[in-house]
Order: structure tokens, then C-alpha cells, then sequence
């Protein structure tokens, strides 16, 4: 486990602790954390019964293993319902995949990663990495990209910073230079695409979701496999694709939401 602030005191910690439990995704004995905590057994101890106390993790005697807490749960549904998109863009993320027949993807960035906020499936969808809640790295997905393109200078070399350049497939950008020279591109354009490049036979058109003033707001595709399209006849969804990001990105402009997630 990595900690990012270690200025953070005693609430860092607990946060540390409570999203090793969280990506862990299933629940875990108190030996298995300790094998891979930075905290020594007492403080791992005194901060697991802390947060069991409170709630956010739910501790079970008989397995004698920790899982998330139902009032984290609670709070993430209110955080889902003030800080994400997908209340607002529901109604246009069903017409739009009625309209193209194809998986639809509602994005936003969190921590210069993506992570994906609601997502419509066609009537037989393709098995990906990507579902409502997941994260996924912003250099090689479309919606990544898309919204790295127009964030301003400084967000956005944040953002690329924050990027680990893993080649996924033979087709990942792995290089700074090369992201940098797409997301250029990209801007001009107004859109960006997958070429398979965090899947195999995956691919996406997609674009940024923006408020009346250029703020990020999230990021919006389109995903198919090149089983069933090329990036050429995806690109024939590009005027329903933008067409559909501006709606949201104007039903957003009057929602309150949190100055950045990067």
C-alpha cells in the first residue's frame, strides 16, 4: 500500500486502511492486511476498530474478516447523487444508446484517472474492462483522453504526471511526447478514439462533456468491438456523440458540483 500524504495524521491513515479494504474487493482477515501495511500491527489494529466504530467497515465474527460498512455505502449513494453526472445525464445516456445500439460510456476524471459513472449496454453487450464504478487509466482510453485534451495547461500536465505509461496492448501510448501530440489533435477535432489501446478489440469514439465556460465536466463514448465496427464507421456516431455531451454539459451548468476531481 502507497501513502500518498503522509501529512494527513491519524484521519490519512484511516483513509489508507479503509481503500486497501476497498480494493481488496472481497472480504479479508487482519493477518492479510498486515502483510501488506506500512502500519505497524498496533496502529493497523486501533485503526481497523476505528472504522468498524464508525461504520464505514463492517467487521464479521465468525470469518473473523473486515468488508466496507453499510454507511459507506450510504455515503457514496449521496456522493454519486451530488458529485456525479449520471442523475443529470440518465435520460440522454438512454437515448443516446437507443440511437446507436452500441455500449455508452459516462465518465469523469478522479485522481488523473477515469472513473466511469454510469454506463447503458445494447441489447448484447461486448465484455469489457469497463462498468459504473470502475477505474481506468485516462492516457489509453477514449474518454481519457478526450477530457485530458481541454483541461488547461496546468491541470493537465498534472494529469499526465499522474500516468504510469503501462503498455496494455501493442497499441498504448507509452510516452508523454506521443500523448501530448494526440491530445492536441484531439482538441482540434473535438473528439478522441480507442484504437484498442487498454483492450484488445476494443475500440471507442468519444469527447468531453464541458459547461458553458470550457470546465471539464466529465467525458462521453461510444464502444464497440472491431468485430462489429472500424474507427471509420464509429465516427459516423460523432454528431449524435457531441450532440448528447453538450445536453448534459448544459443541464450540468447549473448543478454544484465539486471544482475538480483531478
Amino acid at each position: 500500500m502507497s501513502i500518498e500524504k503522509r501529512g494527513d495524521g491519524t484521519v490519512g491513515k484511516a483513509l489508507d486502511v479503509l481503500n486497501e479494504v476497498a480494493e481488496i474487493g472481497s472480504p479479508v482477515r487482519f493477518s492479510s492486511l498486515l502483510k501488506s501495511s506500512v502500519y505497524p500491527k498496533a496502529t493497523l489494529y486501533r485503526l481497523l476498530q476505528t472504522l468498524s466504530n464508525q461504520g464505514m467497515l463492517s467487521y464479521n465474527r465468525e470469518t473473523q474478516t473486515y468488508q466496507l460498512g453499510l454507511k459507506l455505502v450510504r455515503m457514496a449513494h449521496s456522493a454519486w447523487r451530488q458529485s456525479s453526472l449520471a442523475p443529470i445525464a440518465q435520460p440522454f445516456l438512454d437515448q443516446l444508446s437507443d440511437e446507436v445500439g452500441e455500449t455508452v460510456h459516462l465518465a469523469q476524471f478522479d485522481n488523473g484517472q477515469v472513473l466511469y459513472v454510469d454506463k447503458r449496454n445494447p441489447s448484447s453487450p461486448i465484455e469489457m474492462y469497463s462498468q459504473a464504478g470502475k477505474i481506468g487509466p485516462a492516457y489509453c482510453t477514449g474518454v481519457g483522453k478526450a477530457m485530458m485534451a481541454f483541461l488547461d495547461e496546468e491541470t493537465k500536465s498534472k494529469v499526465i504526471s499522474q500516468q504510469s505509461f503501462y503498455p496494455f496492448t501493442d497499441s498504448t501510448i507509452t510516452t508523454e511526447k506521443k500523448l501530448r501530440k494526440e491530445l492536441i489533435e484531439i482538441k482540434t477535432q473535438g473528439i478522441a478514439f480507442d484504437r484498442q489501446e487498454h483492450e484488445a478489440k476494443i475500440i471507442c469514439i468519444s469527447c468531453p462533456i464541458l459547461s458553458s465556460k470550457g470546465r471539464v465536466f466529465g467525458g462521453l463514448s461510444i464502444t464497440s468491438s472491431i468485430e462489429i465496427h472500424s474507427l471509420k464507421s464509429l465516427e459516423v456516431f460523432k454528431p449524435q456523440l457531441l450532440k448528447t455531451a453538450i445536453l448534459i454539459g448544459q443541464e450540468a451548468d447549473s448543478w454544484n458540483f465539486p471544482e475538480e476531481l483531478n
